[in-house]
């Protein structure tokens, strides 16, 4: 068989990922604060980008600067006409008006001016203190109370004091010997955020050089510091400590602190036993143990808690169904400036490294605008169909919450799973049910004990377990074989095992267990 070289023309298409494409596809599953932080950056590296945040708009423009109609604002809030409020021109005649000479023609109408009514207050406040005056009126928004949008009184509010700082304190009015207060100001150092030592003490004793009796001394005192509890080295120390500063730690409650396992595992009988108590005595004891804090030093976090700004709000329509949109807090407004492109190129003459990289920055703006308003679009796809496929969900709550995964809303709406997965990352939707993640959503479905009849969600199906314990009387506890006939009497086809395993997930203890509990409590509560 002879060899030849031959030449041949096919033509085909492939997907190339190139580095836009994966960013756009990472665009998709960014959180709120995760997009803002990627576009300013995008703004601080490309100069032909401007972010418009609410100040800049209220003012008119961005960075203070006035209206450019040159600017093009390529991406926005997409129910911005939906959302807007027409206002009509008022005439001269019109008492709202907000022009400075209308304003003092209105005070004199009305006679309200302050030195009417508090004629020496000026004259007072100026001999009083007037540097105060001067510094305070002239902090941007006190134009002396003709406008702006004032302060804040938490901007001039105290740092709250860190677990650090109390402990400080007290070392500094608690040890006067200077070896003692070192000692303490390093046991100090080993605090964790809940206020156990997590340091090893007996290292400790070695680094300072010092004998192990008189770091126990500084010990001692340092666990008498408030709140009680602090410088413990375990929890059950942690319990003693605050049992013992209430004169409660007896030697019954030093078994039941001693076997918290026991306690964990709510074996009743054994810990009646060790402690010498009977149950009802057991069932106080139980309560004086819940009244104690068992990380003491978290009350002096100063963490601020993150407020989960949802990215789509649902409300009912004025035609019965839902109305859907895009929560415009969390769609960064995005501007082009066209004008300084067109200057910069003009001047750049045949400087070619200038102009290519002015035009990559361009190409590189418009892109990321297009894929800001696909982002939207995208969302509001997927929360639309959400909403359409939940709504039995929002009408009635968790027990119509129907079975859904990715790929039913992926068909619906003609798009990829893991684009649908990547969208319900880290979003929230607002409803008249609740703020949800929209995976919350998407839950497993469980099959009907009637033929023909219609799937269930497991999260309505842990929803209605719940509900059946929370209703349940002392004389009769519901077992998982009970709660397995309830829900087969519901229409709920489960196996005796996964009624133990969402039972566990949500932290509720076995028949067992709870029938000794609401036993107890009925006989203290009869007592």
């Amino acid at each position: 068989m002879a060899l030849s070289a031959s030449l041949h023309l096919r033509q085909s298409q492939s997907l190339v990922m190139t580095p836009q494409l994966m960013q756009s596809i990472r665009l998709l599953q960014f959180s709120h604060v995760e997009l803002t932080r990627f576009i300013e950056q995008e703004a601080e590296r490309n100069p032909l980008l401007e972010l418009v945040t609410p100040d800049s708009e209220h003012n008119g423009g961005t960075e203070g600067d006035g209206p450019d109609p040159a600017r093009n604002e390529t991406f926005g809030d997409e129910q911005g006409n939906r959302a807007g409020v027409e206002t009509n021109a008022s005439d001269d005649n019109d008492w709202a008006t907000s022009s400075p000479a209308s304003s003092e023609r209105l005070k004199d109408e009305l006679d309200g001016r302050y030195e009417n009514v508090f004629p020496d207050d000026h004259v007072m406040e100026r001999a009083a203190a007037p540097e105060f005056v001067d510094n305070w009126k002239s902090m941007p928004g006190n134009d002396g109370g003709s406008g702006g949008d004032g302060y804040d009184l938490d901007d001039f509010s105290a740092r709250a004091p860190t677990l650090r700082d109390h402990v400080a304190e007290q070392i500094a009015f608690t040890f006067a010997d200077p070896s003692e207060r070192l000692i303490a100001t390093d046991i100090a150092d080993q605090l964790d955020a809940a206020g156990y030592i997590a340091g090893d003490l007996a290292e400790t004793a070695e680094r300072l050089a010092i004998r192990p009796e008189q770091l126990d001394a500084v010990l001692c005192r340092l666990q008498e510091f408030e709140p009680a509890g602090l410088f413990a080295r375990s929890l059950s120390e942690c319990l003693e400590l605050q049992l013992a500063r209430r004169n409660r730690l007896d030697p019954a409650m030093a078994a039941l602190v001693n076997n918290l396992e026991l306690l964990a595992r709510r074996d009743f009988a054994t810990l009646t036993r060790l402690c010498g108590v009977d149950e009802e005595d057991l069932l106080e004891m139980l309560a004086e143990i819940r009244a104690l804090d068992p990380k003491p030093g978290t009350r002096f976090e100063t963490g601020v808690s993150e407020l989960i700004v949802p990215d789509v709000s649902v409300r009912p329509g004025a035609d019965g169904g839902w109305v859907v949109e895009l929560n415009p807090e969390t769609l960064p407004r995005v501007l082009v400036n066209q004008a300084y492109f067109a200057t910069v190129n003009s001047k750049l003459g045949k400087n070619a490294a200038g102009q290519e990289f002015i035009s990559e920055c361009m190409q590189t703006a418009n892109w990321l605008v297009r894929s800001l308003d696909q982002r939207a679009r995208t969302i509001t796809k997927v929360a639309s169909e959400i909403v359409r496929q939940q709504d039995a969900f929002l009408l009635h709550g968790v027990d119509h919450l129907r079975p859904l995964n990715l790929k039913a809303v992926a068909d619906a709406i003609g798009m990829h799973e893991s684009t649908v997965s990547r969208v319900t990352s880290n979003k929230y939707m607002i409803t008249p049910r609740g703020v949800f993640e929209l995976k919350y959503f998407f839950t497993v479905s469980i099959a009907s004990a009637q033929a023909g009849g219609d799937a269930h969600s497991a999260e309505s199906v842990r929803h209605r377990i719940r509900v059946l314990i929370d209703q349940e009387e002392p004389a009769s506890v519901l077992s998982d074989d009970d709660l397995v006939a309830l829900l087969k009497q519901s229409g709920v086809e489960i196996a005796r095992r996964t009624v133990a395993k969402y039972r566990e997930a949500m932290s509720i203890p076995s028949s067992v267990q709870r029938r000794r509990e609401k036993r107890a409590r009925a006989r203290a509560a009869a007592v």
